[in-house]
């Protein structure tokens, strides 16, 4: 059991998962391999996806430098950090398995947690879904909405810096 609790948190998720699979297997066949046909045919759909957000963090290791990250986003960014991380999650549109790894990579090279969070906040203020969102909810929703969305991530992030001693 010692050499299980050594692996690390991806391979004992593996593990754990292949361990359902056959166990639900032997309850039901049927449903085990459509489950294991649909789980197939998403990753395969991911891969592509998947290949570009790799591509772009190999990209930022030569183009973004630690200390780039630092003076941007980093704990004397000041305001101008809360800016550039509201921005760059309204510009940025993905699904958070493509932006989650690259928040990752920015938080090693010295993000700062509060900025993370301010980022992931305003990932719901997306350029794409604010017509529809006025279509159907009206305009001055729509505006009421991303005030609210930008002035909370805004005191989301300082309650998280706070919290995680930045």
């Amino acid at each position: 059991m010692k050499s299980f609790e050594k692996l690390p948190g991806g391979v004992k998720f593996f593990l754990a998962t292949g361990t359902l699979y056959a166990a639900i297997f032997f309850i039901n066949a049927d449903f085990a391999k459509k489950s294991f046909v649909h789980f197939s045919e998403t990753f395969l759909g991911m891969l592509p996806i998947l290949a570009v957000v790799f591509f772009v963090m190999f990209l930022s290791y030569f183009f973004v430098s630690p200390e780039l990250v630092k003076r941007h986003l980093g704990r004397d960014s000041g305001a101008k950090g809360y800016l550039w991380a509201t921005l760059g999650a309204i510009a940025i549109s993905g699904p958070p398995y493509v932006l989650f790894p690259i928040l990752r990579d920015l938080k090693k090279h010295g993000m700062k947690y509060s900025l993370v969070a301010v980022f992931m906040n305003n990932r719901n203020v997306q350029p794409t879904f604010l017509p529809v969102i006025a279509y159907y909810f009206g305009t001055l929703f729509t505006i009421v909405f991303a005030f609210y969305i930008i002035v909370f991530s805004l005191l989301s992030g300082l309650i998280i810096g706070r919290l995680m001693k930045e």
